[in-house]
């Protein structure tokens, strides 16, 4: 049974943002979430996926074919808004700040951190108003940036053995920061459900 984990509301951030995360095996694995998780849930969804930054992405057309919400590729200092999913530019990284979408140039060498970077900053910014998901991937990304969330009071998730690609969410599992453990489609359903119950938005 999941347990209950309520967000508090903030005068500034007024409703939950879901961060996802992946790498290898992402877009499979974020399709099924968003086709199992309704479109009127009143959070904002944040999708980050490791890609080659010399080859443009498709993810916002294919994505917007899967959910009702609205698809959108992230602008620098967009302001969030529920019920809308922003996924970031394929030559960028981002942060968050006060409910405002920045671009960051993305790192060159080095391994991937862009999940890290973004579940930590809105983990500072959002605290309990968080929901960190990480889907199939390679390497460890979005661990830390899980431990983050998890410590601000904020809910985690992790694919399980469904994942393509299972290292990043084994490392977050293994590292005791990940609260629920489901396939993507379960992940989807239990957003969905967490909001129908009025867990995640019980305070607002």
């Amino acid at each position: 049974m999941l347990k209950e984990k309520a967000i508090k509301k903030k005068k500034t951030n007024p409703f939950p943002i879901v961060a996802i995360g992946a790498s290898v095996g992402g877009l499979k694995a974020v399709t099924a979430l968003l086709k199992n998780v309704s479109s009127k849930t009143g959070m904002s969804f944040i999708f980050v996926q490791h890609l080659d930054p010399a080859q443009k992405s498709l993810l916002t057309s294919i994505l917007s074919k899967v959910t009702k919400m609205k698809v959108q590729d992230v602008k620098d200092m967009e302001k969030m808004i529920p019920d809308n999913v922003y996924v970031i530019p394929f030559n960028k990284g981002i942060e968050v700040t006060d409910g405002h979408i920045k671009l960051i140039p993305r790192s060159k060498r080095g391994k991937p951190i862009s999940i890290d970077i973004l579940f930590s900053s809105l983990a500072q910014t959002h605290k309990e108003n968080v929901v960190g998901v990480i889907l199939s991937g390679n390497l460890n990304d979005g661990t830390e940036g899980l431990k983050s969330i998890k410590d601000a009071g904020g809910i985690t998730f992790a694919q399980d053995h469904t994942a393509d690609a299972d290292s990043m969410p084994a490392s977050a599992i293994s590292s005791g920061v990940v609260d629920f453990v489901l396939s993507a489609s379960e992940i989807g359903q239990q957003l969905s459900m967490l909001n129908k119950n009025g867990v995640l938005r019980r305070n607002l």
